[in-house]
């Protein structure tokens, strides 16, 4: 076999291996520059999945060349290989401004590890996606959830241990539900191959244990993916996290647990018994709504503007939410089309808080006033990441909401674009609290001498603007893309 051809397992191996190497070279820069090799290898390796199944194509790869269902199978869809593209992209862009970040807020005798941990957050989100096999899912879980609990632990706030703990106990529990959810699977079919689950389980599906799993399933993935009321987590770990690792989590993490909601839904348990047997959409609709409005109610009245940008998260799942609560081709089309352009709005936002931390060493609002004077082309990377949020024309964010509001009108749900017209009204007043303060009031004294970020941070922060407006424009790669992913999810769902 050609190296092209282990690409499937590449892509989870390459930052797997950089983890414990970082440790290895034990010193900051050398265990950046493995970590930013790895990440980009990582990135190279998925461009190339993403052109094999950009057609509709599906690899199927056998661990020790051993055939499923008693091997371990990987399985790179388009649907897959979309995700793996968010996920190894973001990773790629964070490597290249985390030299600059990390030696301000980590100390030097922690920075290899702190690379090695974001490695392994990385391969473990990469193998949840890559693999096939739903114990290999509970596996990675760990392997990311584990790594990331020690990240967050790192941030310079006190509070930073607090939201780390936090985080540790409603992901162990959430990962708990997991692991008991695929338990009764097994349990009723003897498998633990996702493919071999799908066709094994219509003749069971009757079974209260199939039931309860699908509960488990649904519960322990939406505390993953901060799905309302469970997202409690999630403000204090963005907020108090290094801004590296804000950045990587929110642009990746629950973009992760959607795929991972999506993949059990329509894959493994189908759309017949998630729709008409345990009617799913009519759970997740009324959540989606509250999440959408109140999250970006609470996000209107933050000072600090990691939380502001926390809560803004928290509706934006929303909105990926509400596309799979249509249950129709066009609503999840809209869903995976906000994963991908959320990642880029989110990745943004986060970067030029970074870069406003590196400079200022504080994100609370109070204390930035009139800084986009000293450092204009930091916050003019915020202003265009915040007009994507919001949803303005040209930009990512208004396609994934084009998209959204047509699904409802087509599924007949018009209510509904009150209230996607409210929660982008909600983010324009809370966009605006941060432009009127940096932009239109007289500069704090304090920052009178303050510069411009340095080109490390600000590189990959316009490179996460740009693509907003350019994925605004030229909306066909990823429409086409999410199109092609949920013809082959959905099947014959109408």
């Amino acid at each position: 076999m050609t190296l092209f051809e282990h690409l499937p397992v590449l892509v989870v191996i390459i930052p797997l291996l950089a983890a414990p190497l970082c440790v290895l070279l034990d010193r900051p820069v050398l265990a950046w520059l493995a970590a930013l090799l790895a990440s980009w290898a990582t990135f190279a390796a998925t461009i190339g999945l993403v052109a094999q199944t950009a057609s509709g194509e599906t690899i199927s790869y056998y661990l020790g060349g051993w055939a499923p269902p008693w091997g371990i199978e990987y399985r790179i869809d388009t649907l897959a290989a979309y995700v793996l593209l968010i996920v190894s992209g973001i990773a790629a862009v964070v490597m290249l401004a985390a030299r600059t970040s990390v030696a301000k807020e980590i100390p030097a005798d922690r920075a290899a590890r702190f690379y090695a941990a974001l490695m392994l957050a990385m391969a473990g989100l990469m193998g949840i996606v890559a693999t096939g096999d739903a114990f290999n899912v509970f596996v990675f879980l760990e392997i990311s959830s584990l790594s990331t609990y020690a990240l967050i632990s790192m941030g310079r706030d006190r509070r930073a241990l607090y939201a780390a703990f936090q985080y540790l106990v409603m992901g162990t529990i959430g990962a708990t539900f997991i692991l008991i959810g695929i338990g009764f699977l097994y349990m009723m079919t003897g498998t633990l191959n996702m493919a071999d689950l799908a066709a094994r389980l219509p003749a069971v599906s009757n079974a209260a244990t199939i039931s309860a799993a699908f509960a488990f399933l649904t519960v322990g993935i939406g505390l993953k993916l901060a799905l309302f009321p469970l997202h409690l987590w999630l403000p204090n770990a963005y907020a108090y996290a290094p801004s590296m690792v804000s950045v990587f989590l929110a642009a990746t993490a629950t973009k992760v647990a959607v795929y991972l909601m999506l993949r059990f839904v329509f894959t493994v348990f189908g759309h017949e018994f998630s729709l008409e047997q345990m009617a799913l959409h009519y759970v997740l609709l009324p959540l989606a709504v509250v999440a959408i409005l109140s999250a970006s109610l609470v996000a209107v009245f933050q000072q600090d503007l990691k939380r502001m940008l926390a809560y803004s998260s928290v509706a934006q799942i929303g909105y990926i939410l509400l596309g799979l609560a249509l249950m129709s081709p066009e609503g999840v089309t809209a869903a995976l089309l906000h994963v991908f352009n959320h990642a880029l709005m989110k990745g943004a936002l986060f970067m030029a808080l970074a870069a406003v931390m590196w400079r200022v060493g504080s994100v609370q609002l109070t204390d930035l006033a009139g800084l986009g004077r000293y450092m204009p082309w930091t916050l003019g990377a915020f202003v265009i990441g915040a007009l994507s949020l919001i949803g303005v024309p040209l930009t990512a964010g208004f396609v994934s909401k084009w998209y959204l509001v047509t699904a409802a009108i087509d599924a007949g749900w018009w209510w509904l674009i009150p209230v996607i017209a409210v929660g982008s009204l909600l983010a324009v007043i809370y966009v605006w609290r941060v432009v009127e303060v940096v932009w239109f009031r007289p500069p704090n004294p304090a920052l009178v001498d303050q510069r411009e970020a340095p080109l490390s941070l600000l590189g990959p922060t316009w490179a996460l603007a740009l693509a907003n407006l350019y994925f605004g424009i030229h909306a066909d790669l990823t429409t086409g893309t999410a199109e092609t992913a949920v013809a082959s999810l959905l099947g014959g769902l109408r």
